[in-house]
């Protein structure tokens, strides 16, 4: 007959899950090192906290996907030991990534992100560290386009996408200086204040592509997402017309 254990099912069940959440944060600290060792600078951001974000700002505009501090161009390091020192600050931080620096991300709708990894399988064409941001949205790493020479040259990246203006790019976004985007594994809030994350799909240890390697699969494919987008809000305003008896024009 097995005897039963004197120790209580509920502090064995507690061990077990505090186990658990050890290894979640070791895991979770080596990815974010990867990260760090693949050379991409981060600095502290905000998170999910009691089902708001963490600044405690009362309608905090982009809750738990916001730099901690003003200054995270200034602070973002590639440096293991900061990592860490601000990981044992706060262990529940997220991170950002500035981008402009050692890379750019390309930030496209999920549905267009998928088709666009399915036709660079087929070229054969690698592309490269790749993350799903919840609820819609995936991320491309690539290599910088960098500061050339000549300034005019090159654009700043408030001309593409910036991160206070995202909503008024809905299709390609193109983070490069002056950007900058939550850093795999990452805690965010999503529409009703129901969490999600940002997690890898392809991981940081992936070589960096060059982004005009990517960037006819990734136009192609957002094109493909609008005009399939316009097409369901034409045939939705057709039948809404047509149920109430009006032309649909």
């Amino acid at each position: 007959m097995k005897r039963e254990s004197r120790i209580p099912r509920w502090l064995r069940r507690g061990a077990k899950g505090a186990a658990a959440g050890a290894a979640a944060a070791q895991a979770r600290e080596e990815l974010l090192l990867t990260a760090a060792r693949a050379g991409f600078p981060m600095a502290p951001a905000a998170h999910p906290h009691d089902y708001r974000c963490s600044c405690e700002r009362i309608g905090c505009p982009n809750p738990a996907r916001h730099p901690v501090s003003l200054a995270w161009q200034t602070q973002a390091t590639t440096d293991p030991e900061q990592l860490l020192r601000w990981l044992r600050a706060d262990p529940e931080a997220n991170f950002i990534t500035a981008t402009g620096r050692a890379h750019d991300v390309l930030d496209v709708p999920l549905t267009a992100g998928y088709a666009a990894l399915e036709r660079l399988a087929a070229e054969s064409t690698e592309p490269g560290p790749v993350a799903i941001a919840d609820p819609d949205r995936m991320l491309f790493f690539t290599a910088t386009r960098g500061t050339p020479d000549d300034e005019d040259e090159w654009w700043p990246c408030v001309l593409d996408c910036h991160p206070e203006t995202m909503d008024e790019h809905p299709g390609l976004r193109w983070h490069c200086r002056g950007s900058y985007v939550l850093l795999p594994p990452s805690r965010v809030l999503g529409e009703g204040l129901t969490e999600g994350g940002v997690r890898w799909q392809l991981g940081p240890e992936q070589p960096l592509p060059e982004p005009l390697s990517l960037l006819p699969a990734l136009t192609d494919a957002c094109a493909a997402e609008a005009a399939a987008q316009a097409a369901a809000w034409d045939g939705e305003r057709d039948e809404h017309h047509h149920a109430a008896g009006r032309p649909a024009y």
